[in-house]
């Protein structure tokens, strides 16, 4: 692929939705459509319909339904996070169920936001996933990240991380977001996505807060505080 083509397609933000009512479903189409920068490249009404697209369009960001007919949006996030391992799945709710918002974030989804939301809080939980972080509230970042403490059980997956990865891995545990990383690193936010990639590749992790309690499980128990999430 030519590299400008490969940039183009790095700059543009490719989004799928997945939401079973008509009227949203296509305002969230034409909002990320209209939005430079962003383009939606398949909309789907159920999780067997989403399941059957999104791999062949490939996009970076998926919107999906927490409540799905037929199979779960939890459920349709598990399945294509096991296809596409890669892919950034932000949770669409109509209120803050927090024990549904977590069960979704363990089966993979990166955040959550609400359907009430307005369209500069749904462009920027977008571009937030874009640029490695998690949209959602401390109250639930905690729930993740104790879920995976109590869970973990080997602590030698970090011994895997070059020092560099390490340094970034620890403040990604801060909850610094990546631009903050690569000011403090003296290295480019761009460089810092790719040592994130290879970290989460290394720790068996699909995101910055299963990747931030594998730190903390790592660390003698005295120094395991919780992460302030990323502002």
């Amino acid at each position: 692929m030519p590299a400008e083509l490969a940039s183009d397609d790095y700059a543009t933000t490719k989004v799928a939705v997945v939401e079973d009512n008509p009227t949203l479903r296509q305002y969230l189409a034409e909002l990320i459509t209209n939005t430079p920068g962003y383009r939606c490249v398949c909309t789907c009404e159920s999780a067997e319909e989403a399941l059957e697209k999104i791999p062949a369009q490939r996009p970076h960001v998926v919107l999906m339904d927490i409540h799905l007919p037929g199979e779960s949006g939890i459920a349709c996030t598990a399945r294509l996070r096991e296809k596409m391992p890669k892919i950034q799945v932000i949770m669409l709710t109509v209120y803050k169920d927090i024990q549904m918002i977590f069960q979704a974030l363990k089966a993979g989804a990166c955040g959550y936001v609400l359907k009430r939301a307005d369209e500069k809080e749904i462009l920027a939980a977008i571009a937030e996933v874009r640029a490695g972080g998690a949209p959602m509230t401390s109250q639930v970042a905690r729930m993740v990240v104790r879920s995976f403490l109590e869970e973990a059980s080997d602590h030698s997956e970090t011994e895997q991380l070059s020092p560099r990865e390490m340094e970034i891995l620890a403040l990604v545990a801060k909850g610094r977001a990546n631009k903050e990383i690569g000011s403090q690193l003296n290295i480019t936010a761009g460089t810092v996505r790719i040592h994130l990639s290879h970290i989460y590749e290394k720790l068996h992790v699909r995101c910055r807060t299963e990747a931030a309690a594998k730190f903390f499980s790592s660390q003698p128990s005295g120094r395991r505080d919780m992460p302030q999430p990323a502002s």
